[in-house]
């Protein structure tokens, strides 16, 4: 990865770490890499997994860093913003991925005209898998914008879209790790329902949603014709579809996007 200067993380969770691990991998030295995090033993685990460098507080480490990345619970956004606010200066960028909070809040919290860029990644970023969206503030330039493509790719693919086009990708990428699981859990339950040991089921499971995934990837073939594909006249398939379709899988879904969609929203706005 070409230096993008240092990087300070303001939070060390898990998604914090996916991204520490990511850039690492990029090849972006160690050495340029900060974090400041309350909770010491999730700190101690960051420093000694990783190497990075720990910082007293969240405003030494925004005077450290160039680029700082916003890590934390969207609740508790505006209070770590007003401890930052008179080290933010014009030469540094603000990459946020608290949800639902937008570049106009974070903006009318930091001096002058603060480069900041709204980025919603998701969980599979903790294996290389992410998906995430961007977009850039007022005052953020194209530059800017590639740097946070850079770093996100470390960690999976990237699309930009617009401010108001993010809370969509909250319910629909953002939270959908979380139907996905929902959909391998019921999968191996079926299987051991109709015999199946559970570690064989899951196993099944699992790597069925991965490989199909993958298929539809790699072909760039819609999933309907994809779907299709599988299912033979009269056979196993169409009949499992059939009850699917009876039983509203698919509305049931497109509902599950637009309630996490609203819940963003209200975020944003509180």
């Amino acid at each position: 990865m070409e230096s993008v200067g240092k990087i300070g993380f303001i939070g060390g969770g898990n998604m914090a770490e996916a991204f520490i691990k990511g850039v690492i991998k990029a090849g972006l030295p160690i050495s340029e890499i900060h974090v400041s995090e309350p909770n010491e033993q999730r700190r101690d685990h960051v420093v000694e997994a990783y190497g990075v460098r720990a910082e007293e507080d969240n405003a030494s480490l925004v005077k450290a860093c160039d680029t700082i990345f916003l890590a934390v619970k969207p609740q508790i956004a505006e209070e770590v913003l007003g401890e930052i606010s008179g080290a933010f200066t014009k030469d540094k960028i603000l990459i946020s991925i608290a949800a639902g909070v937008s570049t106009a809040s974070l903006e009318k919290f930091l001096n002058d005209s603060p480069r900041v860029v709204r980025a919603m990644p998701n969980t599979p970023a903790l294996v290389g898998m992410g998906a995430t969206a961007l977009c850039r503030g007022r005052f953020a330039t194209k530059d800017d914008l590639q740097v946070a493509r850079k770093l996100f790719e470390s960690v999976g693919i990237v699309q930009v879209v617009e401010e108001s086009q993010m809370d969509a990708v909250t319910g629909l990428s953002g939270s959908g790790p979380g139907y996905v699981f929902t959909v391998i859990e019921a999968l191996a339950d079926g299987g051991v329902q109709e015999g199946l040991r559970k570690d064989v089921a899951l196993a099944l499971a699992v790597q069925t949603v991965l490989g199909s995934a993958l298929l539809a990837k790699e072909t760039r073939e819609h999933p309907a014709l994809l779907r299709d594909q599988v299912c033979s006249p009269g056979g196993t398939t169409i009949a499992a579809v059939r009850v699917l379709e009876e039983r509203g899988l698919r509305a049931t879904l497109m509902e599950a996007v637009s309630a996490a969609s609203r819940r963003s929203r209200e975020l944003g706005q509180k």
